[in-house]
């Protein structure tokens, strides 16, 4: 009986095994986001992984088709296969605005507007910006307005009022942004509320620091530094219809930039076409359209870096609309009949267009904050 007991044992331990060699054998394999996944020889670094986000500042779908059929019914923005719809409310209000908008996009939480960096209660948090940063990956921030304007110090800042342009400056030299291109040089030079000189300060840390006084952008050569500010204008730059050029050609050479930066495993890189928003708050149409085309040409080379690249998730959005604007009948693609309803922002849904690897997760319909949570899915995850 014992013997017969014994190889009762030995025949299910030998069926066991057989079994679990069977389900290995034909269990799917599992995808994942793992660096191990990306080295498909062992010993090779993982390739870097980057993302850049194109925030057009007041961007509904009316600009987008004002822009388009301006434009010969053609945009860069039509490159991209995956288009999603966000939900643009901020904490305390149905319509946003873009210091609560961008820091949706930046922490993942609703805040009230005119926050910056920090969610409803006033606590800030850890942005995407300064997550990637501290994490080994290198960052930037572009803009067409200053760089203390609400979209920017959004992710760079955390304030309360988003007109504490001088606060918000403090931050961002605090901030470690690789990259820094914009206006807004007084808030860092000729302060009001001390006597700080921050561009010195900047410099102390490792920053190359110059401006359009000193380098024509247009001509201009980015320094091998790993940290670079270049200021645009004094204050808010010119509209793009009276002589600003910059935006594309900083988003290519920006790209590039925080790419060679040694020893980084990829980056995160901010671009806003900042003055659509104010050609909507004017109710100014080739303003706006100027803005707009401006951008897309910008949208154009991230695009561009990413289909050569192979490793850049691509992410355009707004943070709202503004003017409530309209195309009306008798328009024709060379003459638009347009109207607004608002001086103001409105509160309609702003859609999401996405390129390259992690694109597709951001088809659907999602609240402004998973912006941030599908960015860092992709470029974060496993670090």
């Amino acid at each position: 009986m014992k013997s017969i007991r014994y190889r009762i044992s030995i025949s299910w331990i030998f069926i066991f095994l057989i079994l679990g060699f069977y389900q290995n054998a034909c269990a799917p394999s599992v995808r994942t986001n793992s660096s191990a996944e990306a080295t498909p020889h062992p010993g090779k670094p993982a390739p870097k992984k980057n993302v850049i986000l194109l925030i057009g500042d007041g961007m509904g779908l009316t600009q987008i088709s004002a822009a388009m059929f301006r434009n010969q019914n053609r945009l860069n923005l039509e490159r991209c296969p995956y288009i999603g719809i966000h939900k643009p409310a901020s904490a305390d209000d149905l319509i946003t605005d873009s210091a609560a908008g961008a820091t949706a996009f930046s922490t993942g939480h609703k805040t009230k507007n005119g926050y910056v960096g920090m969610d409803a209660f006033g606590r800030a948090h850890e942005t995407i910006l300064e997550r990637a940063q501290r994490l080994g990956f290198s960052t930037g921030l572009i803009a067409t307005s200053t760089l203390q304007h609400a979209t920017p110090a959004a992710f760079a800042a955390h304030q309360p009022d988003r007109d504490s342009y001088e606060a918000i400056a403090m931050d961002m030299s605090r901030s470690g942004c690789n990259l820094m291109i914009g206006g807004g040089k007084k808030y860092f030079d000729r302060r009001k509320t001390d006597d700080l000189v921050l561009s010195d300060s900047l410099e102390a840390k490792g920053y190359f620091v110059t401006d359009y006084f000193e380098n024509e952008f247009s001509s201009y050569r980015l320094p091998q530094v790993d940290k670079l500010v270049y200021f645009t204008a004094d204050g808010d730059p010119l509209p793009a219809s009276k002589g600003r050029d910059y935006l594309t050609r900083a988003t290519k050479v920006g790209a590039e930039f925080l790419h060679r930066i040694r020893g980084s495993k990829g980056f995160f890189l901010m671009v806003e076409g900042s003055q659509i928003d104010w050609a909507g708050h004017a109710n100014e149409t080739d303003y706006l359209i100027a803005e707009m085309l401006d951008f897309d040409q910008a949208i154009g080379a991230a695009l561009d870096f990413a289909q050569k690249d192979g490793n850049t998730l691509v992410v355009i959005t707004a943070d709202h609309e503004t003017g409530g604007m309209a195309i009306n009948p008798g328009s024709r693609s060379d003459s638009l009949v347009v109207s607004y309803s608002t001086l103001k922002h409105t509160g309609s849904l702003i859609p999401v267009f996405a390129f390259g690897p992690g694109a597709s997760s951001f088809a659907g319909i999602y609240e402004n904050t998973q912006i941030y949570f599908k960015i860092k899915n992709f470029l974060l995850d496993n670090q």
